[in-house]
């Protein structure tokens, strides 16, 4: 009887350990699976093109749209579908070029170009809904920030356009802030070395920014009325209104 008590716990130890090799080998495969997933994204960024259209008053004192870049990064809450970033923009709503002799001394003989523009940056913070991946992912995105208005003119060689000097004429601050969405569309993806995805994306997207009032110049507002070589603020067209911009974007970006 003690003999066969010991041969069943033989048989009994050997198909335990048989089953313990067997589900191994099943949960190794999962295993290895799981570790080869890619992790999801932690970030996001994208650069775009973007149109600046004047709203309102804006719109009455500004004869152009503005034309610039866009760019977006920011950082993935774990788990959520919350990005909290930095929006930037750099846009040109007016541009004039003219072409004068470099002195008065050395008259036609040498020119240079006298470039001005008129531009506005506009950083704002972001908090952005978004899923964090799939193949098309829409957002939604509160902003609030400022714009800093200028207006600059440069001299530069006529044959290089190397900037000889530059001066900035006017500028304002105005407190910004408003709402965007779009949605990325996924053209392609990988893992990188760590492995997490990468994602890139076509980005289409718009923004409504509500700016504060402030004071700034058309294109073609600066001139010497009175003719004394001094560009004094008093004969300067100074526009004031509220600077509301609408700004659709079309760029790229990725998850990182």
């Amino acid at each position: 009887m003690r003999r066969q008590s010991i041969q069943f716990g033989l048989h009994l130890t050997i198909a335990s350990l048989l089953v313990a090799v067997v589900l191994a080998g099943s949960a190794a495969p999962a295993t290895a699976q799981q570790e080869m997933a890619p992790m999801a994204p932690s970030g996001q960024g994208s650069l775009s093109f973007t149109v600046g259209v004047p709203v309102g008053e804006f719109d009455d004192n500004i004869d152009n749209l503005g034309y610039g870049a866009n760019l977006f990064i920011g950082g993935m809450l774990r788990n959520t579908p919350i990005t909290i970033g930095l929006d930037a923009s750099f846009l040109v709503y007016g541009r004039s070029r003219d072409r004068v002799p470099f002195s008065g001394t050395v008259g036609p003989r040498v020119t240079v170009d006298v470039v001005t523009t008129n531009s506005i940056v506009q950083p704002h913070f972001v908090l952005r809904l978004q899923p964090p991946t799939g193949p098309v992912r829409p957002y939604l995105e509160g902003l609030i920030g400022f714009k800093y208005l200028f207006t600059e003119t440069r001299v530069e060689d006529d044959r290089t356009t190397d900037r000889i000097a530059s001066s900035r004429n006017f500028d304002d601050f105005a407190w910004s802030g408003g709402a965007g969405a779009g949605v990325d569309i996924r053209l392609g993806q990988n893992a990188d070395a760590r492995g997490r995805q990468q994602s890139f994306f076509l980005k289409l997207g718009v923004q409504y920014l509500r700016g504060q009032e402030a004071e700034y110049l058309a294109e073609g507002d600066l001139e010497d009325t009175n003719n004394d070589g001094v560009l004094n603020e008093d004969e300067l067209p100074i526009r004031r209104s509220r600077t509301n911009l609408i700004q659709p974007m079309l760029g790229v970006a990725v998850t990182f």
